[in-house]
């Protein structure tokens, strides 16, 4: 045994050292431009890493730079960060004076663009950068101008363009576009155009430099950046297409059909028309993958019944501060983290930990804002609202991993950067090669065209990010919570998972089951002497055993010292006891031989077996008590679905050879490590990673933080101490092994989605530029084959919910 500090009865997702700065990125519309952003952040001084993920539209920073900094360098490539607004309610203000005082105070908060303040209605609004001028920052700063302040809302609300503003560029280009769709048509069937030339230029015109003038102004900032993007090849394209369509018609080029020339309008319209609607359906469909955290976001409570002043009021749920008492009546959500200090009810925490029944709370026990009270009303005592919620540090954590990126994207940005100046370089080709085959320019012109617009850069850029923003959505409403793509992606590899026992596969909670004493003491009075001296530590073990005599009868403790790994030692009644196994006996000469049958018995069908010895005034072995730790229920079929899915199972355990090995038997195990000391348990991990490759380790105490740190993917138990959870590379947000295998499945499903996607956004390239070299496709065709691409990849790595029921 060895002395442990409490552990936290809820999961912490704190981060106690300064994280990275996470950034939401406007105006990426390919992979082109997620690598021209990182390269700026990374050329920053005192950037450390950059990593941009394009289906989350976020940057990732770790850096010593001012986050002003990083934002100019994001701009400075082209690109925006997205703004939110904020309102605060001010307390204290007085007249006009004050009002700017408050005004200025915002304004100088890094971070803020602009702040207005109203004093008829004591609220302040603030625009801010996304991710910068956080609520505390605003906060402080009305504090430090002497006024009081407090979040007026929730949530602060991003500054998002109209819809309309987003959707009539589409409908007009569409508008447009139909009338040459009915003219391919009838060109098919009568063999010339059924719209005038100047019919043609009136439509087009509009498509190509009113609705299509965002692509003009993409590639402007790409070529200013020195760079391209797949607005580049659209605006390349489509500018080629109408250009020569007018000089057609104006006869500068080819043989002038006055009657019916062969115009080339319609390629440029509807290419534009194509793409626009690629991107808003890709929009809608990116929107999608981030479900999952807008469902957690919109378990947060907007008002809380508080007991202020000796009355219930109804007040914001931001408005709350710690150890102020809420009233949450049956059927209301909670709004804040804390403690039941009056009834009790069940609670549905099944969105925050992926738990299907009701979990039955009473006085003492913890709640989470944003689960759903039962059939009581509780009073709760808040502990952490705001940013400080558990829910709120959950969804951060998932937003945080979403904005990371696998190891295989690498692959794919090497072949993004060089990717636009590869598919202009084969247009000149196409154009050259046509002329000098003694083809005519239109034809080498509309070749070169449908090279350009084919070619679709979006869908590489896109192929990881959105399964991975998926799949981590998934698993965070399953209760399973990873903190980046790389522990996502070995997880898909895990070759062997090791569990510690005491805490992970058994419940943690051991009772006491027998004592055996020897002739120098009585079995009361051993119990007495044994509790006392646990006093001291919170192992699991020392608890049952203290737990087992009345607190006011244990007399007083001194000269505690923890054994690490074996026990404890103690002064009691002036005794000097040592409370362990063998180990710990052996140390100190005492011989265990006389209780070695009980202790055989007892460890044979899985149960811990403790010594108790007096060490002086004469050493001699008083006792010995033996404890039982049930697994839990799911163990079995965690070790069980592991191995049928391929993946070997070891167990880590304290406890002696024989206890360890029956527990392990009775759990299916056959791959044992017992007697493992905290120190040596990374050591083990260690070697098992030699031996099987990668290697996951699921524990739950601050003595399994080496381990988890030194195995190929850490995985905290739902229950486990705060150094096991920041140590980890994964958190289960419940003490359930079943979420083990789940995470595997699920990363192996994450794993093959995005193998679909690459070669599909591959396939796309790979055949369909070819073949528009070769002139097989049409500018029209390859813009719809470009356009349902992108659309293609982001549907496919929505098909990774499908059939998502809820497991064990």
């Amino acid at each position: 045994m060895n002395a442990l500090p409490t552990r936290s009865p809820d999961i912490s997702l704190s981060n106690q050292s300064p994280g990275p700065i996470f950034l939401p990125v406007e105006g990426m519309t390919c992979a082109g431009c997620a690598g021209r952003v990182e390269r700026a952040l990374k050329a920053v001084p005192g950037v450390r890493t950059a990593s941009v993920n394009l289906a989350t539209m976020a940057a990732r920073i770790e850096a010593d730079a001012s986050p002003t900094a990083l934002v100019a360098a994001i701009e400075k490539a082209g690109y925006g960060v997205a703004h939110e607004q904020r309102d605060i309610a001010i307390a204290g203000m007085t007249c006009a004076t004050c009002a700017g005082r408050v005004e200025k105070a915002l304004a100088r908060v890094p971070g803020v663009i602009a702040a207005s303040v109203n004093l008829a209605t004591e609220r302040a609004h603030v625009e801010r950068i996304a991710g910068l001028a956080g609520d505390d920052e605003l906060r402080a700063a009305v504090e430090a101008a002497g006024y009081g302040a407090s979040m007026a809302e929730t949530e602060a609300r991003p500054v998002q363009p109209s819809r309309w503003r987003d959707l009539w560029p589409l409908l007009g280009a569409w508008a447009c576009a139909l009338p040459f769709l009915v003219d391919m048509v009838y060109r098919l069937i009568v063999g010339h155009h059924a719209l005038s030339p100047w019919v043609q230029l009136a439509l087009a015109a509009p498509v190509q430099f009113v609705f299509g003038a965002r692509f003009y102004v993409a590639a402007f900032k790409a070529l200013r950046a020195r760079t391209g993007n797949m607005d580049l090849l659209v605006a390349l394209g489509t500018t080629a297409a109408f250009a020569l369509s007018l000089a057609i018609m104006l006869g500068l080029v080819g043989a002038h059909d006055a009657a019916h020339p062969e115009l080339y309008f319609e390629a440029a319209a509807v290419v534009i028309a194509m793409v626009l609607l690629g991107r808003y359906l890709e929009g809608r469909a990116k929107h999608a993958t981030t479900e999952a955290i807008r469902a957690l976001e919109a378990l947060r409570p907007t008002m809380a019944r508080v007991r202020r002043e000796g009355e219930w009021v109804e007040v914001p749920a931001a408005e709350l501060r710690s150890n102020e008492i809420v009233l949450v009546r049956p059927g209301e959500d909670v709004p804040a983290d804390g403690e039941i200090v009056s009834g009790a009810s069940s609670f549905d925490e099944a969105m925050l930990t992926g738990e299907s029944a009701p979990v039955a709370r009473s006085v003492g026990d913890t709640v989470i804002g944003g689960t759903s009270n039962g059939e009581g009303a509780v009073e709760i005592r808040v502990a952490a609202v705001g940013a400080g919620s558990r829910l709120s540090r959950i969804v951060r954590l998932v937003e945080q991993a979403q904005a990371t990126r696998m190891p295989v994207q690498a692959l794919v940005d090497r072949i993004s950067a060089v990717f636009v100046p590869v598919v202009l370089a084969i247009a000149v080709a196409t154009l050259i090669g046509w002329l000098a085959l003694g083809y005519s320019t239109e034809a080498a012109i509309v070749a070169a065209v449908s090279v350009l617009v084919i070619a679709c850069p979006c869908a590489l850029g896109l192929a990881t990010p959105t399964v991975v923003a998926v799949g981590l959505g998934m698993a965070a409403r399953r209760g399973i919570l990873v903190r980046d793509a790389a522990a996502l992606q070995a997880l898909a590899e895990v070759k062997m998972v090791a569990f510690d026992k005491t805490g992970t596969l058994t419940e943690g909670r051991p009772h006491l089951v027998d004592v055996q004493t020897t002739d120098a003491i009585g079995g009361d009075d051993l119990r007495r002497l044994v509790a006392a001296v646990q006093q001291g530590s919170e192992h699991p073990l020392a608890r049952a055993m203290r737990e087992s005599v009345p607190a006011s009868s244990l007399p007083v403790v001194t000269d505690f010292k923890a054994a690490t790994g074996s026990g404890v030692l103690a002064r009691v009644d002036g005794q000097r006891l040592a409370i362990g196994n063998r180990a710990l006996m052996q140390a100190h000469g005492i011989d265990v031989a006389a209780l070695e049958r009980f202790a055989s018995e007892r460890e044979a069908r899985g149960e811990t077996v403790v010594f108790a010895a007096r060490l002086e005034p004469q050493p001699v072995l008083l006792g010995a008590l033996s404890l039982a730790d049930r697994p839990r229920p799911a163990a079995r079929e965690a070790v069980a679905a592991l191995r049928a899915l391929g993946v070997r199972v070891a167990m880590l355990s304290g406890d002696n050879a024989r206890t360890a090995a029956a527990i392990a038997a009775d759990l299916g195990i056959d791959d044992v490590r017992a007697e493992v000391t905290p120190e040596r348990k990374a050591s083990v991990i260690g070697e098992l990673k030699r031996q099987h490759g990668v290697v996951a380790m699921a524990g739950d105490g601050v003595n399994d933080a080496p381990a988890l740190a030194a195995a190929s993917v850490g995985i905290a138990m739902g229950g486990g101490s705060d150094v096991a959870v920041a140590a980890a590379q994964a958190a289960l947000l419940r003490d359930d092994p079943l979420l083990v295998p789940q995470a595997v499945t699920l990363s192996r499903r994450i794993r093959a989605k995005i193998a679909q996607n690459l070669f599909w956004a591959f396939a796309y390239n790979v055949v369909g530029i070819p073949l528009a070299a070769l002139g097989l496709l049409s500018p029209v065709i390859a813009g719809a084959a470009m356009a349902l691409s992108s659309v293609s990849v982001v549907a496919n790595a929505l098909t990774l919910r499908l059939g998502d029921g809820r497991q064990r």
